[in-house]
């Protein structure tokens, strides 16, 4: 369980090689990724433990899709019951996972409080409409800054964990330390691959409904709903991608670090 370290480049492929994987079968990782979505915010309204229940899933359910993309890669045949295949798959650090990550998230959001007086943990907990004074006030802003500055290591530590965890079969600790570690040293492509998701996920779809609706208000309004169709697997593939491309497959690499 090697991390290679890879050229800044790498980063602008990973979405294009994403693309190439949903062309392949397109009907199953749609499956996959919405019927991921779908399972998380049912289980998230559940009343008291929805929120903790859905943390603690989302590494297993993330790793049923991460399967799919790696059946399609392979070529061989699944069905729907791929995005279950997480539960069969070190359960236990995969629920650990989950655990730590939903405590480091709330760990994050209680240290804006400082900043905001508890503004941005009450809008990011319980929702509601955010004043446009406060929005703008330097409080918030400060706990934006926060927010995303002590997030990003969090988020680092996730990003491969399910996928080692389930693939090589480590303990939670272990999966959370070489993915931090994965991530750190790719920081160069990973900013990359960030550029490509916001061009391709929000600016140029933006732009093409845009244009589409100085001509046809109602085309543009057809237009956006099945986009989401297309854009979520996609970016759902290019996470699968960018983490073979980094880890390459258990069945090809030494099990040990």
């Amino acid at each position: 369980m090697q991390a290679r370290q890879l050229p800044a480049q790498r980063g602008f492929a990973w979405l294009g090689e994403g693309l190439q994987l949903w062309r392949r079968n397109p009907a199953l990782l749609t499956f996959a990724s919405f019927g991921y979505l779908l399972l998380l915010i049912l289980v998230s309204v559940a009343p008291f433990i929805g929120q903790i229940l859905a943390s603690l899933l989302t590494p297993v359910l993330s790793l049923g899709v991460l399967n799919t993309c790696r059946a399609i890669d392979a070529g061989r045949k699944a069905g729907p019951d791929v995005l279950f295949s997480g539960f069969q798959q070190n359960l236990p650090a995969l629920i650990i996972i989950g655990a730590i990550n939903f405590a480091g998230v709330w760990l994050v959001l209680g240290l804006t409080a400082i900043a905001d007086d508890g503004t941005l943990f009450r809008l990011m907990t319980s929702g509601g409409k955010l004043d446009p004074d406060i929005a703008t006030s330097g409080g918030f802003t400060m706990a934006l800054l926060i927010a995303i500055t002590l997030s990003t290591p969090v988020m680092m530590a996730y990003w491969f964990a399910p996928l080692l965890a389930g693939w090589w079969k480590v303990s939670a600790p272990k999966a959370m330390f070489f993915s931090f570690f994965a991530c750190l040293r790719n920081w160069r492509p990973f900013l990359a691959y960030s550029i490509a998701l916001t061009l391709f996920g929000a600016i140029l779809p933006g732009i093409v409904l845009g244009i589409v609706g100085m001509v046809s208000p109602t085309l543009a309004t057809l237009l956006s709903v099945p986009l989401p169709l297309l854009l979520i697997p996609i970016i759902f593939a290019s996470f699968y991608t960018n983490a073979r491309d980094i880890f390459g497959e258990p069945d090809n690499v030494p099990e040990q670090a």
